[in-house]
């Protein structure tokens, strides 16, 4: 454990142009992930153009501290309007709705903000700890290694998606085939572009992300344009746990912050999963389970211990290797790959104060979102009251600046809107967009892996089941398409 290049870090991050970044990084985070149909992806999709110019380590400061922001934020409007500020937050509102509508608000929020702190604060220990080792271990994978792990990565994404394994894959193949437009990296000829030479350059990730997930938003929201939440008051009672209440919930709180963390290690499965998991687990060894869904604290603390701790454990992957942990890593690289940093195992020795600067952000940033919801969260809970109408109309302007700022061509501009539709309709089709997303950015890679491998072996794929890492991930990647099979078989026969 490094604890010189740490202190470093965080040595930097309290200069004033850092922290400044750190500071409202984390704070729009919050307040991004307190308003309805506005998301943490969205939020750094858009921020992305405005990182063109920054200084790399100041960037990742600021996008990592919006990702810890926007995770956390999302449970308020959980809590007071059963309405998830971030798909994160969907557990949280079975037990923080019920909790505030019996004149508990300050209780519901304090335990949610109090059990991000801890989970945040456990999984960055593990972030800590196991990060460079683990990307050690990654410097000896070669070609075939990394090619399935990313198709390992692949499966297990959309395995694990919301519905089907069958539309997770769809969504999966889908990206992957949206990426690749443009010049073959083999032959250096055009491929996929129909004689279109804007093509030429492929589809860019900044305007393919931003319609992906801001513009299909935006469309979504016009339609429930109507609806208005109910008012619920907030005060600051109850805000904060005793030391009772902390021993009380001590076990629940680190058992989900250890599930959340594996959780986010899993390349691709994001927080929803990991709260859902810690959820269930909190329910079933509950000495009260018929609590759950009417008010339960063990609920609220499970649920948010679990999605917060899954934002550091999501990074450990995209330090260690290269892997998106979550669709907001995924955008992360796109932000580290713009700044000419090239996430993978050799990080730590090509850029290590951007590893480490994003190592002490996760650490400052859950404190800094600890004291600001606790000291703030009764002005910051009014904000979900804003009419949509004022809200979408700037965050449109916001989209179509930073696609056309990317290369000043409309042609992104168009890009974005196409990606915007296409998103939309994914989502009303049930078919989930963090499949669609992790394939576009990862078929590239896996593409320049496999042709790397077979130009070393002159064509023969045997190392994929001669090697044994490749032989293991190939295995894993099976399984995981079979089982859900199998479990569906198994269901289908002892219900009949």
């Amino acid at each position: 454990m490094d604890f010189a290049s740490l202190f470093g870090a965080i040595g930097q991050i309290f200069t004033p142009w850092p922290f400044f970044m750190l500071f409202i990084g984390t704070a729009l985070g919050i307040v991004v992930g307190a308003i309805p149909g506005l998301t943490g992806a969205m939020l750094i999709a858009l921020t992305l153009p405005l990182t063109f110019y920054m200084e790399p380590f100041n960037a990742v400061v600021l996008l990592v501290s919006m990702y810890v922001g926007a995770i956390s934020g999302g449970l308020i409007t959980a809590t007071l309007m059963r309405m998830p500020g971030t798909p994160a937050s969907v557990m949280t509102t079975f037990d923080g709705y019920p909790m505030a509508r019996s004149g508990r608000p300050g209780r519901a929020l304090g335990l949610g903000i109090t059990a991000s702190f801890v989970g945040g604060l456990i999984a960055w220990g593990v972030l800590f700890t196991v990060t460079k080792p683990l990307s050690i271990l990654a410097t000896k994978f070669g070609p075939f290694e990394y090619f399935t792990l990313i198709m390992m990565a692949m499966v297990l994404i959309a395995s694990v998606s919301e519905g089907s394994l069958v539309k997770g894959l769809i969504s999966g193949l889908l990206g992957m085939l949206v990426s690749m437009p443009g010049v073959d990296p083999a032959t250096g000829m055009p491929r996929l572009t129909f004689d279109w030479y804007m093509l030429n350059g492929g589809l860019q990730l900044l305007p393919v992300l931003i319609g992906t997930f801001a513009v299909s938003q935006i469309i979504k929201d016009c339609l429930d344009m109507g609806k208005l939440p109910d008012r619920a008051e907030v005060n600051n009672r109850g805000v904060l746990m005793s030391l009772r209440d902390f021993r009380r919930h001590a076990v629940n709180m680190i058992r989900s912050s250890f599930i959340g963390t594996w959780i986010g290690i899993l390349p691709g499965i994001g927080a929803s999963i990991g709260s859902v998991v810690a959820y269930t687990m909190a329910k079933n060894v509950s000495d009260h389970p018929e609590e759950f869904g009417r008010g339960s604290e063990e609920g609220i603390i499970a649920s948010e211990a679990a999605n917060n701790a899954t934002v550091s454990g999501a990074l450990i992957p995209l330090i260690a290797m290269g892997i998106p942990g979550s669709v907001i890593d995924a955008i992360l690289i796109g932000a580290l790959t713009i700044h000419s940093i090239q996430p993978g195992p050799t990080l730590f020795l090509t850029n290590g104060d951007i590893v480490w600067g994003m190592i002490a952000t996760a650490l400052i940033a859950n404190i800094l979102m600890w004291i600001l919801m606790t000291s703030s969260v009764r002005y910051i809970a009014n904000l979900i009251y804003l009419p949509r109408s004022f809200v979408l109309p700037v965050v449109m302007m916001f989209c179509v600046i930073g696609s056309y700022a990317l290369n000043n061509t409309m042609f992104d501009v168009w890009v974005m809107l196409m990606f915007g539709v296409i998103g939309f309709l994914l989502e009303r089709a049930k078919i989930p967009l963090g499949p669609f997303v992790i394939g576009f950015v990862l078929a590239p890679l896996a593409e320049q892996k496999l042709r790397s491998g077979l130009m070393m072996t002159a064509g023969d794929i045997s190392p994929i089941w001669t090697r044994p890492f490749p032989l293991a991930f190939t295995i894993i990647a099976i399984l995981l398409l079979v089982w859900p099979i199998v479990s569906d078989w198994r269901r289908k026969r002892r219900a009949a």
